[in-house]
């Protein structure tokens, strides 16, 4: 395996579009909101693929936080590996200004950089075979639906198969982070012979044989955002979490230049984005050794428990210039800690998700509260893609890796109104 090295390029003016490497790792970038957060025909039966018709995340209900249980994240990707094969999967639109790093890897190891707009990284090409019919049915097992991030996946990827008439999307299964359940949710699936089965797993090693279970069927398993242990699926779809947390450690290098102390709000610990987030940021910030770690704190990746951790934090003396959080909704709780004792304005806060809705990073950054965070891509649209491409018999890549951007106070405007999916 071959960790990609990444710099962030220019200044905070300037949106940086990281090509990010392929791997086997999660990615956390959970929230905490939970109003808009879909139920799915798993909370209620199954559906069969002649009756459910096309059915977006909305169409099912609503769940909250607090009923999925377990605190959330919002896992969304993997750290580094091989990138072996072709570039696949649609690039993000580049924003004007931004400079872009290119897939190609030095002999040093670094990333040089590239004026064009990155596309995709993806691994070895392959063509699928999928028998011709009318219409494909497929379905979608969601690991947590109680979180934003994940309520934009749904949406998204409801959009996306609606433009496509010979695709139908069955209700979508929510899992609400519990492990089993979604193990039952699959094999549901599996009885109900879709077609095509795509998983956001909520643990690689209870998922692995479903899936496997799923592929003995004969059908074709895209897994979007996090790994399981098996290679017989069709396509893995997500992003590089020790990247991410590499750009938001040389974010916090420019930000302290001359150095400062820093809390960390993390993900669930045991969760392997929030391991590859923080080993990220801290080799950034290796660089500069009067850049100091000085409170690290499990809050779960949920608004209300960073909230907490940092007015802990603050009323106990700690005197914090920065503080990185896994994702934006603890970067948010944490802003709002902070208010509450009038320090906002001397900390500076970097968090990870980047959604263009309402409470999101997008808007935070606009409105100041966050010096920066970075679009975490669903990969919706690169999972519709690659569906397409199966029904026409076309080469897909079974390992694309998703783009992100740094969004900054100069882009932030721009980004908003890019990936607003307020209006489809």
């Amino acid at each position: 395996m071959h960790r990609r090295k990444l710099a962030v390029l220019g200044a905070m003016g300037v949106a940086a579009t990281l090509v990010l490497g392929a791997c086997s790792t999660n990615a956390g970038t959970g929230a905490s909101t939970a109003a808009t957060a879909p139920v799915s025909a798993g909370d209620t039966g199954t559906s069969s693929a002649a009756d459910s018709g096309t059915s977006s995340a909305a169409d099912t209900g609503s769940s909250s936080a607090a009923g999925s249980g377990t605190s959330s994240a919002t896992d969304t990707g993997m750290s580094s590996a091989d990138n072996s094969g072709s570039a696949s999967g649609s690039a993000s639109e580049s924003v004007s200004g931004s400079e872009s790093v290119s897939g190609s890897e030095s002999v040093s190891g670094s990333e040089s950089a590239s004026g064009s707009e990155s596309a995709a990284a993806g691994g070895p090409m392959t063509k699928i075979e999928l028998p011709k019919k009318d219409k494909y049915v497929i379905g979608y097992s969601q690991s947590n639906n109680a979180e934003p991030y994940r309520a934009q996946l749904n949406t998204q990827l409801t959009y996306y198969v609606k433009q496509q008439p010979n695709l139908q999307l069955l209700p979508i299964a929510d899992a609400a982070q519990d492990s089993s359940r979604q193990v039952s949710q699959v094999q549901q699936f599996i009885q109900q012979k879709v077609d095509i089965l795509i998983v956001s797993p909520n643990e690689a090693d209870p998922l692995t044989p479903p899936v496997e279970q799923a592929c003995k069927a004969g059908i074709k398993v895209i897994i979007l955002d996090r790994s399981v242990n098996t290679n017989c699926i069709a396509a893995f779809i997500g992003g590089d979490n020790v990247a991410i947390g590499k750009a938001a450690g040389e974010l916090a290098l420019k930000l302290l230049p001359n150095g400062g102390s820093v809390g960390e709000l993390q993900g669930i610990l045991s969760n392997q984005p929030q391991i590859d987030r923080d080993k990220g940021f801290r080799d950034a910030i290796a660089s500069n050794a009067n850049i100091k770690i000085v409170q690290h704190q499990e809050a779960k990746w949920l608004k209300e428990d960073a909230t907490k951790v940092t007015q802990q934090w603050l009323q106990g003396g700690s005197k914090l210039d920065l503080i990185y959080a896994h994702n934006d909704p603890m970067a948010l709780g944490a802003y709002l800690a902070a208010a509450g004792q009038g320090k906002q304005k001397d900390i500076k806060f970097i968090g990870i998700d980047g959604l263009a809705i309402p409470d999101g990073g997008i808007r935070a950054v606009q409105q100041g509260q966050l010096a920066g965070t970075f679009i975490y891509p669903t990969g919706a649209k690169e999972a519709v893609d690659t569906i397409v491409k199966m029904t026409k018999g076309e080469e897909i890549s079974s390992k694309q890796v998703l783009p992100t951007t740094a969004v900054t106070p100069q882009n932030a405007e721009e980004l908003y109104k890019k990936f607003d999916f307020s209006n489809k």
